[in-house]
């Protein structure tokens, strides 16, 4: 080193230093504009750790929208946060060098670990699985890694697998000058500008120069799969020209020919993930670690139970494959075969007869006595909800004649328990009118209750079971009047269990979210946990063998059928390309469902414009708020699209593309515009979280043991008002401080919050008796709001604090000024968006000084569905 640093020729590259560290030798070189990112060990000095260090190549850091759009990445790759993909702690520059700081690995990369040949069947599976939960996560956040290999695979000495480089692949364009004739470049190592990742690892649409999704990293996934288990690259030729080709035409050798002892499902997997067409691949990341897992879980009872697994050599192409297994193996590949959807029996498979052929949403359906008709309630072509009467010999529904109502549960005898006047109360709530009527019609409806969610028979069909709200709390009555469960969250779709002891439900722990665990409780109150939570679950029922059945999705809004015992044994029954809801099980076993469409849609007015602007996202966007001048918009993604945990983005309202501040549901922008206010963790222990609008780091706050419901920004901007609940108690209003410290709580139990005042002196909020009051920040009773009903939604404050805008939950929407001193009422604008089929929940927010919108509307578009044959 010191006889090269003496030659000082433009031509040699310049060393400046040299030495060792911790018995590491190294050097500081001349650093070249066209090198790819050179990465170090380095120390922390502010927390003591050793870190690694990554130097972006000079020719980026000019170019400012480059260097935006990698720091844009880099938090959300950040933001992860998941024990397999590698921590980001910091991005920054200095001395006209950006850099990145990230979590120091002490082990080895994957390509070192394959450098002596396949991997020992335990050690494949369990780096399998954590590459493939790393992979899971990071699709679901919307993050596509692009340049996938066993270099970017780290696996500490413990055993830790980390994924590295989340976002760097797909950064940068390269400059045309760059590129050559062929549809990708070729190179060995990450190179963050080149538009596909690394040859011997592409896909082949990465390899053919077509666009790319996360499906194209499960290919390179399967590469590295294909590469633990045999020691040998999938489509490793003499030139890049060549691999590019194989990769595209060719299959690689099996498997099972170069390594027998690979587990027959791993290999199925492997295939999967290397099929040329992304279609034949794994639909979603998150199935593919789950495959992953069963394998691993199962091989390692097969292990642990004594028998040897043994697997014949497989047959040329086009013969059967016979697979020799021991009892052991035969158990495992089953069970991982059946999870990855394999058929390894002759199962007559489930039959699914539709019913409806109109357009528009479907909200309820149960079977009549005979287990044939169907009485469902649906809002057709824009049209009012009704009931109608269906059966699976005839295409057509008649009218029951009984329009705005819904049909709540069918008894044994036939009579109907039906909620009239059905309104929306937030959120996926609906509330109305309880009322009994038989299903031969004739007599009018009964009333029973006023302002009742939810209603299920008894066996006998002398009682019910009810939902409704009470003091601030959501209850499960059973018969009426008994409560058996309350919750500061919410409950849906109660059961009564056919022996009468038990109700099945649904529950909520967060309000206006319908991510939620399916519970049972018995008649002494006593509840039981029947499944972990999901991101959303809806449609719930018995079925003849006393299990429950219901519909959920681990990620996402693509629900699921289920069903899970009263020990909690959850099991996966059936899954389809769309979203199912459960609505009813006969006594013969058959199951009524429906197939919905689900979408929330946002329409904006921005400032000086006469046009509405759609600005819809992915396939949920819910807005939270609208900046005081009508120029940004923060909501969530919620759905499929929203990934586990949620999504915040903000958005401008000129319809440039959103940006993703983190995980969670949004809830307020602070006064200054600079910081987003959002619900983290909203499936398990909801939190509060604040995000940067622009540069800067996230803030998650101390739950102090409580479980956020809401949160919004005080005036000053320095503060927060929330509405939280600790266990076993209501949901009431606290106040904390941005910068830090404890929350305080300013209510009783029983308010919610809705909005804070621009003047800093008081928040709306409702009360016990769900009425809306003005609740004073600095302390004191609160004072009930004149005009406003109990039916009525709070939007928005104008600037001078004197007006509400509100609305009331129906379609078209109109929205109103409310004046604070008087209650007095005016229009202010009707809104609706031109095709009104399946349109419900609108909900709008205005500007304060009403100049500028933005509103959202649920678009469900449901068929529904007798399915017969499922055991």
């Amino acid at each position: 080193a010191k006889a090269v640093a003496t030659l000082s020729h433009p031509n040699i590259l310049a060393i400046h230093d040299f030495g060792s560290t911790d018995g590491t030798i190294y050097a500081v070189t001349e650093l070249l504009a066209g090198e790819t990112l050179r990465e170090y060990l380095a120390e922390d000095t502010r927390l003591g750790r050793r870190i690694a260090l990554k130097l972006l190549p000079a020719q980026f850091t000019t170019d400012t929208e480059r260097v935006r759009r990698f720091e844009q990445e880099a938090r959300a790759a950040s933001a992860l946060n998941h024990p397999n993909i590698i921590t980001i702690h910091e991005i920054g520059s200095a001395d006209s060098i950006s850099y990145i700081a990230m979590e120091f690995v002490d082990g080895a990369s994957l390509r070192e670990l394959l450098a002596s040949g396949a991997l020992a069947t335990k050690k494949m599976l369990d780096v399998a699985v954590q590459i493939g939960e790393g992979l899971a996560k990071a699709h679901a956040a919307g993050i596509v890694h692009r340049d996938l290999k066993p270099e970017n695979v780290m696996v500490s000495k413990d055993g830790f697998v980390k994924l590295l480089d989340f976002g760097l692949a797909k950064l940068f364009t390269a400059p045309q000058e760059e590129v050559s004739g062929m549809p990708t470049m070729v190179h060995q190592e990450t190179q963050p500008g080149t538009v596909m990742g690394t040859v011997g690892y592409m896909s082949p649409e990465q390899a053919s120069g077509r666009p790319v999704d996360f499906r194209s990293d499960q290919f390179a996934f399967g590469s590295i799969l294909y590469e633990t288990a045999t020691g040998k690259r999938a489509f490793q030729r003499d030139t890049g020209a060549e691999t590019l080709t194989a990769i595209i035409k060719d299959d690689p050798e099996p498997v099972a020919q170069l390594n027998p002892k690979t587990p027959a499902p791993f290999r199925w997997i492997v295939e999967r993930c290397l099929a040329k067409d992304p279609e034949e691949r794994y639909a979603s990341t998150r199935d593919l670690a789950r495959d992953l897992k069963s394998v691993r879980e199962h091989m390692t009872e097969a292990i642990s139970s004594g028998a040897t697994p043994q697997v014949e050599a497989p047959p040329r192409r086009g013969a059967f494959p016979r697979i020799a297994l021991g009892a052991a193996l035969l158990a495992a590949g089953l069970g991982a075969g059946i999870g990855i959807g394999l058929r390894l029996s002759r199962s007559t498979p489930p039959s699914f007869h539709q019913l409806t052929y109109r357009r528009g949403q479907i909200l309820s359906a149960r079977f009549a006595p005979d287990g044939q008709t169907v009485v469902y309630s649906a809002a057709w072509e824009g049209k009012p909800m009704e009931i109608f009467v269906g059966r699976p010999e005839s295409p057509e529904s008649r009218p029951f004649g009984l329009s705005g109502a819904e049909v709540l549960a069918v008894s044994k005898s036939g009579e109907m328990a039906v909620s009239l006047n059905r309104f929306s109360a937030g959120g996926f709530r609906r509330t109305g009118t309880l009322a009994q009527l038989s299903v031969a019609g004739g007599a009018a409806p009964r009333d029973i209750l006023e302002e009742i969610e939810w209603a299920d028979w008894s066996p006998d069909g002398k009682s019910l079971a009810i939902v409704r709200t009470a003091r601030g709390q959501m209850r499960l009555e059973y018969p009426i009047g008994k409560v058996l469960y309350e919750t500061s969250g919410w409950i849906s779709h109660p059961r009564v269990s056919p022996d009468g002891n038990l109700v099945a439900f649904i529950d909520h722990p967060v309000g206006g979210d319908d991510g939620g665990s399916v519970a049972a409780v018995d008649r002494s109150g006593h509840r039981r946990k029947l499944s972990e939570a999901f991101a959303t679950a809806q449609g719930l029922a018995w079925s003849p063998a006393g299990d429950v059945w219901f519909t959920a999705a681990e990620v996402g809004g693509n629900r699921a059928l289920y069903s899970t015992t009263p020990s909690a044994k959850v099991r996966l029954r059936v899954r389809i390309a769309g979203n199912l809801t459960l609505q009813d099980v006969s006594r013969e076993g058959r199951l009524l469902v429906t197939r919905d469409t689900n979408r929330t849609e946002l329409l904006a007015l921005p400032p000086g414009e006469t046009k509405e602007r759609d600005l819809t996202w992915l396939d949920w966007s819910l807005p939270a708020a609208i900046s005081a001048d009508g120029r940004l918009v923060l909501f969530s993604e919620s759905g499929e699209g929203g990934g586990a945990g949620y999504s915040v983005y903000i958005r401008k309202t000129d319809g440039s593309p959103a940006v993703r501040l983190g995980e969670g549901s949004a809830q307020a922008l602070s006064p200054d515009g600079k910081w987003a206010l959002a619900i983290a963790h909203v499936a398990s222990e909801p939190q509060l979280a604040a995000y940067p609008t622009g540069a800067g780091e996230p803030r998650l706050f101390p739950r102090d043991g409580l479980s956020v419901l809401n949160g919004g920004w005080l005036a000053d901007g320095k503060q927060i008002l929330f509405t939280a609940s600790e266990p076993g108690h209501g949901p009431r209003l606290y106040l904390r401080d941005f910068a830090g410290g404890k929350s305080r709580a300013l209510s009783p139990e029983g308010y919610l919050a809705i909005l804070v005042s621009p003047d800093g002196k008081s928040a709306v909020a409702t009360g016990p008796d769900r009425k809306y009051y003005l609740y004073p920040i600095s302390g004191g009773e609160p004072t009930a709001i004149p005009g406003i009903e109990v039916t009525d939604s709070v939007d928005q404050y104008t600037a001078d604090s004197r007006f509400l805008y509100v609305h009331r939950r129906e379609a078209p929407l109109k929205v109103y000024r409310l004046d604070l001193a008087t209650g007095r009422k005016e229009l202010w604008r009707t809104l609706m968006p031109s095709d009104a089929a399946g349109v419900s929940s609108l909900s709008p927010l205005p500007t304060p000084n009403g100049e500028s919108y933005v509103y959202n509307y649920v678009r469900t578009l449901s068929d529904l569905y007798i399915v017969e044959g499922l055991k």
